[in-house]
């Protein structure tokens, strides 16, 4: 955790072996802090290799409005993300600021963090990756906080959780087997305006919630079970149904921060654009081809091969862009994220987005065939240089 306004300096050392025991690739790794405005030296991008036995200290000037973000490895993006993501390396990164710490919101003990993955084991214990040939990976042990299924004792009180999909391929449809509710109060880009009370929520890899659950409303002994009701294009088994277990076991401690405000960050820069503020519309389409994604009929690797001079998109310095996702892979998905900058969710298919998603994103769930667009302000980066 850190506050705003106080910058870090992050030693990323590189000492991994020099070659994979089981997949055997040369480990190289790139740190991206998803969410930070980072500048692009230290912003982890895919082709800026640290090799075993190299290190980067790795600038971040945490400027940005309270939020939960995650750092997790980028090395040469297509390639061996995942792998070296799924072997462990990534984690959350929180920031505060006084704004959010004044809110009567959930905090300390009572604000925790749930790193949701799904993974395969052998049977004594050693991780198994098999992406079946870059068409996913779906594990039949879910672990929270590199726990299996954990148990949590709470208060009859309100909790927050801070959600992250770290899964290398699994999406979730994350509900509680009561049915109650759960308040979504923040997300990607930090709290939203409002808080949003829903019932249940599609949670895409990479992306962030931050979920408020009142176990006032149940009795001291009840157990509350975290549940994925599953999506489609995953592999379930029968034990992905669960993710974790909750029991309620005393009266609260503690009632100080145990309230949802009816706002909580009006002020949000991004949630004000307005669709006629775009100077520009841009459309990307997504295709899968021969096991890779592309964007507009481009990989990562012709990216390269070009001098990192093919771009889809261009924007000015302070423009404002709308950007519209076109998934054309039929039965694929793929959650989109957009460096350095937040954006709101303008619609998905026309239609106004989940409730759940009415808050500050930079990740966004592009599902089967659908079309999402979202607007951003592309402003000058002030994280110095």
């Amino acid at each position: 955790m850190v506050a705003q306004g106080r910058q870090a300096i992050v030693h990323q050392a590189n000492q991994l072996p020099a070659r994979h025991p089981t997949l055997g690739y040369t480990p190289w790794t790139s740190t991206h802090l998803h969410g930070s405005a980072s500048l692009p030296q230290y912003d982890g991008y895919a082709s800026d290799v640290t090799n075993p036995g190299q290190f980067k200290d790795y600038r971040y000037p945490n400027f940005q409005n309270a939020r939960t973000m995650w750092y997790h490895d980028h090395g040469n993006g297509v390639h061996f993300t995942a792998p070296n993501a799924y072997m462990g390396l990534a984690a959350m990164y929180i920031l505060h600021d006084e704004s959010e710490l004044s809110l009567p919101i959930p905090h300390g003990r009572y604000d925790l963090p749930l790193v949701v993955k799904d993974a395969m084991f052998t049977d004594t214990g050693a991780l198994i990756f098999d992406d079946h040939g870059a068409s996913g990976l779906f594990g039949d042990v879910v672990l929270v906080d590199g726990r299996p299924w954990p148990k949590l004792e709470v208060e009859r009180r309100k909790y927050r959780f801070r959600f992250l999909n770290a899964s290398i391929s699994r999406s979730y449809d994350i509900a509680l087997d009561t049915g109650g509710p759960m308040t979504v109060i923040g997300g990607d880009g930090g709290l939203y305006p409002a808080p949003q009370t829903v019932t249940s929520f599609r949670h895409g890899m990479a992306e962030r919630y931050e979920v408020v659950i009142d176990f006032a409303d149940y009795a001291i002994g009840q157990r509350v079970v975290l549940k994925n009701r599953g999506l489609p294009n995953s592999t379930d088994f029968d034990t992905t149904g669960d993710i974790m277990a909750v029991d309620v076991v005393a009266e609260a401690s503690d009632t100080e921060n145990n309230e949802i405000p009816d706002e909580l960050f009006p002020d949000n820069e991004v949630m004000q654009l307005q669709e006629s503020d775009a100077v520009a519309t841009r459309r990307l389409e997504f295709v899968r081809k021969n096991g890779m994604w592309t964007v507009n009929g481009l990989t990562w690797e012709d990216v390269i091969n070009s001098g990192f001079r093919d771009v889809v998109a261009n924007p000015g310095l302070n423009d404002v862009d709308i950007w519209e996702f076109r998934n054309k892979s039929g039965g694929w998905f793929h959650p989109i994220h957009v460096h350095q900058v937040d954006f709101k969710i303008l619609d998905r298919n026309g239609r106004p987005p989940f409730a759940y998603e009415q808050g500050p994103k930079d990740t966004v769930y592009l599902g089967e065939s659908e079309t999402v667009r979202i607007i951003a302000r592309f402003g000058a980066n002030r994280a110095g240089t």
